[in-house]
């Protein structure tokens, strides 16, 4: 046990300090862009701002975005709106008056864009979202983003095939469109099944450290469950972390969406039942090449789902624990 403690504080620990190391690097990007931009005017602007660069997700399709804008001469102004609605609306007002080329977004609320959304469209510049889709989704040039529905389908497969039975907790986000569907499909999965209960639903905005604190409010609460299906890595880590020091893993599956290397880590040291694996690479590169296809008029569909897989014990060997996919 004193093993398990070290290694999942130890991850916790790397997680908040990249978190600092992130936002440092972030800004400096920023400013290097906006300096090339100033000595250079011919480039063309490509904006992008993500619900939040705390997880290191999004900073790896950022990174993606970058090369390939970067490749092409051009300037990425990433900005991070840390979770805030209102500083994301303020982020895209001020990409428009920018007069960018283009805007990659991920939204922190699915419906809460319309306007700003609009203003694009009316400026003629095409909105790319990421890894969710919008409410409005016609006023989007392109979507992509991970089979997020088909994520949560697989993890409720597997839960079946470990527990005749189960009390489950979720962790959600209902303001993030992706986090619904990975939600709604292992809900809808285990939906006919009544001796599958989910007994909690605990709100965390996919945050480690809001999970942390959530989790040690449910376990005070003393009920018996089985089952952690959680919206994505981060804040899995949080609930193990939670459940670790209140020594509560014992015989729990714990579930989270995205690969990370983290976690698959500790998929393989049986810590962690399962991860669905993501590409925020491939998003990333795709997010990036569909941009030039519109701003060249080239033929492009205006979606794309993103096959994903279920990481566990069985077939943890055949992915790489180093880095994303």
């Amino acid at each position: 046990m004193s093993k398990l403690k070290v290694n999942i504080r130890s991850i916790v620990i790397f997680l908040f300090a990249l978190m600092f190391v992130v936002a440092g690097l972030s800004l400096l990007n920023r400013y290097t862009s906006e300096q090339f931009i100033y000595r250079n005017k011919r480039p063309q602007k490509i904006g992008a701002t993500y619900m939040t660069l705390n997880n290191p997700f999004f900073n790896v399709i950022d990174d993606e975005v970058r090369s390939v804008v970067e490749a092409n001469g051009d300037v990425l102004i990433s900005l991070d709106p840390a979770l805030d609605l209102q500083k994301q609306k303020e982020q895209i007002r001020y990409l428009i008056d920018q007069d960018v080329s283009a805007i990659i977004i991920n939204p922190v609320d699915f419906t809460g864009l319309s306007a700003e959304l609009k203003e694009a469209k009316e400026a003629n510049i095409p909105v790319i979202t990421v890894d969710t889709d919008v409410f409005d989704e016609g006023l989007v040039a392109y979507s992509l983003m991970s089979d997020n529905y088909d994520a949560g389908v697989q993890c409720a497969k597997d839960m079946m095939k470990h527990k005749k039975s189960a009390n489950i907790v979720l962790l959600q986000h209902s303001t993030a469109y992706s986090a619904v569907q990975r939600i709604q499909g292992f809900v809808d999965t285990i939906k006919d099944k009544p001796q599958y209960h989910v007994i909690e639903r605990i709100e965390c905005e996919g945050q480690l450290e809001i999970a942390m604190p959530k989790m040690d409010a449910f376990l005070d609460k003393d009920i018996p469950f089985d089952v952690v299906m959680a919206l994505n890595d981060p804040s899995a880590l949080g609930a193990l972390a939670s459940m670790q020091d209140k020594g509560r893993l014992q015989g729990v599956l714990v579930y989270g969406i995205d690969g990370s290397p983290e976690t698959k880590a500790l998929v393989k040291d049986h810590i962690m039942t399962g991860t669905v694996s993501q590409s925020p690479k491939t998003m990333g590169k795709d997010a990036a090449e569909i941009v030039y296809k519109i701003l060249e008029n080239k033929p492009y569909s205006d979606k794309a789902r993103i096959p994903v897989a279920l990481i566990t014990e069985n077939n943890i060997d055949q992915f790489s624990l180093e880095g994303w996919q």
